[in-house]
């Protein structure tokens, strides 16, 4: 090639790829990353809305973000529906204060799919909305209003939000306030949002049961132990573009459904298929090893300590195959649940023994030792009264904050890619 030419090559590849968005390089390029992700169950009759329900309602529920970005799309699930799910419309805006219906004005924006306003999600699918240029903050809450006529009789949801929704009958999407709603505290069908994040960007998912679902935080506090280590690694330089996705569902189990999937069941949806996740961090094993009166009655006894350390193996092998790091989350005390055979000293053995395998036997890339700063030190088998919300299994705000401070940040530096 003549000399000349080839500079101008050069000089016009490298203009090229100054104009890619963020600035990024080949092999750089700004890429979806989850920044906020809930995941979903089938909705038991107990946790669906009172009237209005889903007939002709408008739903607004508010959600907060991780880390921020300026294009978004938003992600919907009808994952266990037994009909299609038709949005009639979907918006986004900035609420005006958590805990109220009222939008800021100007802020609202509706949602597109493939160009339309409406979308009907077929039995068992999830949807993703057009991109949109949405100015998000980081640590940002945001309210996702969607409009709905009738919804299928499975309803998907996530029933423990600790946040506030609002339901009002009719079309009322744009509204500045649903000033006549009814008030639940569940998600109804909204799964996750996305950024168009910078190449530094990446996501942790959490996978665990009610105890990082948020049971004893604060509704509409955000603080759940994992919104004190989104707050501490957006703190962080070396690790503010590293977002946070509760993936935590109540009761769940590794090996056997409870009031939603077993975590196996639900690795790929909600780890594997999420846009970014560089980390897992597993929390989970309690209710395997204890057994509730309604399990007991339905035939189901509590896991051993080797059907756990099988689960954890799996769970191991099939993120790793996916290039993710697998940090594994010790088990946290709960002598004194007061329900009939939940804690025996069988089970208090075979949860020492699952920490023991957690801790020593090398097979996770790295261990929260979430047992070691919950414990009571006089009484090893029970939750500190500094963490203990009062039932002996589920930690107080407090203590979330306790397991949110003692997580290291640098287990979520970005690697060389």
């Amino acid at each position: 090639m003549i000399p000349y030419l080839r500079l101008a090559l050069a000089l016009a590849l490298a203009g090229l790829l100054q104009a890619l968005p963020g600035g990024a390089a080949a092999g750089q390029s700004p890429r979806w990353v989850a920044t906020w992700a809930a995941s979903q169950q089938l909705v038991e009759p107990r946790n669906l809305p009172p009237a209005p329900a889903f007939t002709d309602t408008t739903i607004r529920q508010l959600v907060r973000v991780s880390i921020g970005g300026r294009r978004i799309r938003v992600r919907f699930s009808n994952a266990f529906g037994n009909a299609p799910l038709t949005l009639h419309g979907a918006h986004i805006a900035r609420p005006a204060k958590v805990g109220a219906s009222d939008i800021l004005p100007g802020s609202d924006r509706a949602l597109m799919f493939g160009g339309r306003p409406a979308v009907t999600i077929p039995i068992g699918a999830m949807v993703v909305s057009d991109m949109l240029d949405f100015e998000l903050a980081p640590l940002a809450d945001v309210a996702v209003t969607v409009h709905v006529r009738g919804a299928p009789l499975d309803v998907t949801g996530h029933p423990g939000s600790r946040t506030t929704s609002f339901f009002q009958a009719g079309e009322a999407v744009s509204a500045r306030a649903l000033s006549a709603s009814v008030r639940v505290e569940h998600w109804y069908f909204v799964s996750g949002i996305d950024v168009m994040g910078g190449p530094g960007a990446a996501a942790v998912a959490v996978l665990g049961d009610s105890i990082t679902d948020g049971r004893g935080s604060t509704t509409d506090g955000n603080d759940r132990w994992t919104d004190v280590l989104a707050r501490r690694l957006l703190a962080n330089e070396a690790t503010r573009e590293v977002a946070v996705l509760n993936q935590g569902l109540g009761g769940n189990r590794l090996l056997s459904n409870g009031l939603g999937p077993n975590v196996l069941a639900r690795l790929e949806r909600d780890v594997l298929a999420q846009p970014g996740v560089k980390w897992l961090v597993v929390l989970a094993g309690i209710n395997d090893i204890g057994a509730r009166p309604e399990d007991l009655a339905h035939g189901r006894t509590s896991a051993t300590a080797t059907d756990i350390i099988f689960a954890l193996t799996q769970i191991i092998e099939r993120a790793r195959t996916h290039g993710i790091l697998v940090y594994g989350a010790t088990i946290m005390p709960f002598e004194g649940v007061t329900d009939i055979d939940y804690f025996t000293p069988e089970g208090e053995a075979d949860r020492q023994r699952v920490n023991q395998w957690i801790r020593q036997s090398g097979r996770f890339d790295a261990v929260i030792d979430f047992d070691a700063v919950t414990r009571d030190p006089e009484r090893p088998s029970r939750l500190s009264n500094g963490v203990d919300i009062g039932d002996h299994l589920h930690p107080s705000a407090a203590g979330h904050r306790i397991m949110g401070e003692a997580v290291e940040l640098n287990l979520f530096k970005r690697r060389q890619e």
